[in-house]
């Protein structure tokens, strides 16, 4: 089975085909390759299984922290102190003591590179005062998100208590926390890219668990899980070409497989597609009746298109505006389209709005138009 795996993984490289195009067998029981830009699920097996997801659990605890220090609610250098709950976890750990401070910063480290249970519910604790009320929270984002197949009862992922046989997730769940952490969040790619650090003043070392930051072109993260009941997970991210993938594996027999099978993913989804990007283009509409007699259009957003790579170089723009409009324009005011194609297949179509405010001409300013047109025309 793995040596199928592996020639037949080979053979969809060199072949160059697009993701959603190959018959995949991946030795997971489930996973999904999505394109962090758009969103965009390239490929996809069981992806809506609930299903253990062992310390990949930390992709929440994370964007948590991350919202947290982003919207000023804490802050790099604030001192946690580590409480007897938190000392107690065990698993993977830096063996925080009790009444132990470290910065969040050094705490957000240590999760990211060696999944330290101990430093993730010692933040647990310091943002929502208990492990029980982050769980809440992170609940509830999960429900914001359309994470329909998620259920948290820790912030850790361990499955060493009667609580933990509801704590599950599924490859798509974990792919959309793991897109909405990568692409809302870029400052946790100091962290997730780390091979080998130090906290504690460099008295403790740590070692990343995701291989593919030191193996993989253009890793940036993102996180493993393992437990006996959940088997060997990953969510693993990487960016090439301006284009982000996230591929997410779940239950793989071993580490080997579970690394294995997203590179395949990772390999498969470089080589079959391209992210575009609109161009930064600008045109110029009549106003009829307007302080100025044209108004700038412009692409309103930047909304980039995923398409097969084959198509990379045929892709055009092409502007469309209304003849003329009318004053008095507001900013953002819809003035016409833009469209990206490739050959005469239109990918996109992208509205053209107006730059800035046009006012319209009040009375005696239209008169004095007409008045400086009769002068000059005598």
């Amino acid at each position: 089975m793995k040596k199928f795996f592996c020639l037949f993984l080979l053979v969809a490289v060199v072949l160059v085909l697009p993701v959603s195009a190959v018959d995949m067998d991946i030795p997971a029981k489930s996973a999904v390759l999505m394109d962090v830009t758009t969103g965009k699920i390239l490929y996809e097996q069981d992806a809506h299984t609930a299903l253990a997801p062992a310390s990949v659990t930390k992709v929440m605890t994370m964007l948590l922290i991350m919202e947290a220090i982003d919207d000023g609610r804490i802050h790099w250098d604030d001192p946690v102190t580590t409480s007897e709950a938190a000392a107690a976890k065990g698993g993977s750990q830096v063996f925080l003591k009790e009444g132990e401070t470290m910065s969040v910063s050094e705490m957000v480290k240590a999760i990211a590179v060696s999944s330290a249970n101990d430093c993730a519910c010692a933040m647990a604790e310091h943002l929502a005062g208990s492990e029980e009320g982050f769980v809440a929270l992170m609940n509830a984002r999960a429900k914001e998100l359309g994470m329909n197949d998620t259920n948290f009862v820790n912030c850790t992922g361990l499955d060493d208590d009667e609580n933990a046989k509801d704590h599950k997730t599924s490859a798509y769940d974990i792919a959309i926390m793991s897109r909405q952490l990568l692409k809302n969040h870029p400052d946790i790619k100091k962290f997730t890219t780390i091979w080998m650090d130090t906290v504690r003043n460099g008295a403790f070392g740590l070692s990343n668990t995701n291989k593919l930051v030191r193996f993989y072109r253009g890793a940036t993260g993102l996180k493993t899980g393992f437990t006996s009941k959940a088997g060997y997970c990953l969510s693993a991210s990487a960016m090439r070409e301006d284009m982000e993938l996230v591929a997410v594996v779940m239950g793989c027999e071993t580490s080997k497989d579970r690394f294995a099978a997203a590179k395949g993913l990772l390999d498969s989804g470089f080589a079959g597609y391209a992210l575009v990007l609109p161009q930064t283009e600008k045109a110029e509409s009549p106003v009829k009746l307007g302080v100025k007699d044209t108004v700038t259009a412009v692409p309103a957003g930047e909304d980039a298109v995923l398409i097969d790579k084959s198509q990379k170089n045929q892709v055009t723009q092409q502007v469309e505006l209304t003849e003329s409009v009318d004053a008095p324009v507001s900013k953002g005011q819809r003035l016409g389209t833009l469209y990206m194609k490739a050959g005469e297949q239109v990918l996109k179509e992208i509205p053209m709005v107006a730059e800035e405010a046009v006012e319209k001409l009040t009375f005696w300013q239209m008169w004095s138009r007409v008045f400086q047109k009769l002068v000059m025309a005598g």
